[in-house]
């Protein structure tokens, strides 16, 4: 199984989470080039993630 594109789906804008990370609260994609993923979470700041490694969940509105 491909492990590489587990956020191909995230454009800027959209609002995430971290599974590992909670504590950083819901992140906001800046950017996505290939697996790098910057997100600006509330608590952490900008964060670049390496997308073939983390698979981020998406914040649907509630």
């Amino acid at each position: 199984m491909a492990m590489d594109d587990l956020n191909g789906f995230l454009e800027p804008g959209m609002l995430v989470r971290h599974p590992q990370c909670p504590d950083w609260g819901v992140g906001q994609v800046q950017s996505r080039i290939g697996t790098r993923i910057t997100v600006n979470f509330p608590d952490a700041g900008k964060v670049v993630i390496d997308g073939a490694r983390v698979a981020l969940e998406p914040v649907l509105d509630d």
